[in-house]
């Protein structure tokens, strides 16, 4: 023990300096980030956006050296149903950031309701969009809270409302403390499938004009997900939506299906349109229901 004690603190000291090195190149790695493009002096704010969006000739990079999109053009009219599709790293997330200024373009332009995005603040821009995410990021606190949080001041009749409309109102009655009920921090007290629905319920009570969803239900029963999928559907009503689609059979009813590869819009159309071309679409879809079978049988 006397010999091995010396060697164990050593290699302890090792581990930990290894951490701080580590800990240590993210610190520089955020000095070093180039600071954020200012606000414009004089914003515009859209009061009554319809819903229109636009992406013309956009082209983004993340690496000098590395173009992810290019001469990107894309029209969008209000209350469609855009379904994004394509293989990792495609550029469907990237789209995303785009349009809400997480970057800033290279070229070209974004804009909603002829607006062009960099003549509006972040704060007004983001507050245009509802987003439901993979990840149902909830915090410790009330159901009602947790609701809550969509909008600023929302009186009780409104956030039972939204939870009606998600399908969330059932669930939440057979709890013993009902809407009262405290969640943990990393909401174990409830199913992956409740989360999803609660952040549903959320983007209700934000009402937002454009929606971005990324779509997943994998991880839930049958039953929660056909309540995921009808909640879904109500949510898209009327509303100009960007689906970010993983699962090709879910979103057939899209107005407009965007094939991605390498950061390009390679095909374009409605799903019975993309299936009889042939083409990158139809291999994608294929796969899936080849996987499909394989897992069934």
């Amino acid at each position: 023990r006397q010999f091995t004690q010396p060697i164990t603190q050593v290699a302890s000291v090792a581990n930990v300096l290894q951490s701080a090195v580590a800990s240590a190149e993210r610190v520089f790695e955020l000095l070093d980030e180039a600071e954020e493009q200012q606000d414009t002096l004089e914003p515009v704010v859209l009061t009554q956006p319809a819903g229109r969006v636009s992406f013309a000739n956009v082209s983004f990079r993340y690496l000098p050296d590395t173009p992810l999109i290019e001469d990107l053009n894309l029209e969008v009219r209000p209350g469609q149903t855009v379904a994004i599709v394509g293989p990792t790293g495609a550029g469907k997330t990237t789209l995303v950031n785009l349009l809400f200024r997480f970057y800033e373009i290279d070229a070209g332009s974004i804009s909603i309701d002829g607006v062009d995005i960099r003549d509006m603040r972040r704060d007004d821009l983001r507050r245009l969009f509802g987003m439901v995410l993979q990840d149902a990021w909830l915090f410790g606190g009330t159901i009602r809270d947790n609701i809550a949080y969509g909008r600023e001041g929302a009186t009780e009749e409104e956030i039972l409302s939204a939870a009606r409309a998600a399908h969330v109102d059932h669930f939440v009655r057979t709890l013993p403390q009902g809407y009262d009920t405290r969640l943990d921090d990393d909401s174990t007290n409830i199913s992956q499938g409740e989360k999803q629905l609660l952040t549903i319920a959320r983007a209700f009570l934000a009402d937002p004009q454009i929606l971005i969803l990324d779509e997943a239900t994998s991880s839930v029963d049958t039953r929660t997900e056909v309540l995921i999928q009808k909640a879904m559907a109500r949510l898209l009503r009327g509303r100009t939506s960007f689906v970010i689609a993983h699962r090709l059979s879910t979103i057939r009813g899209a107005d407009t299906i965007l094939v991605m590869d390498r950061g390009a819009i390679v095909e374009q159309g409605g799903h019975e349109d993309l299936l009889a071309r042939g083409g990158f679409y139809a291999d994608l879809y294929n796969s899936q229901f080849a996987e499909a079978l394989v897992e069934t049988a």
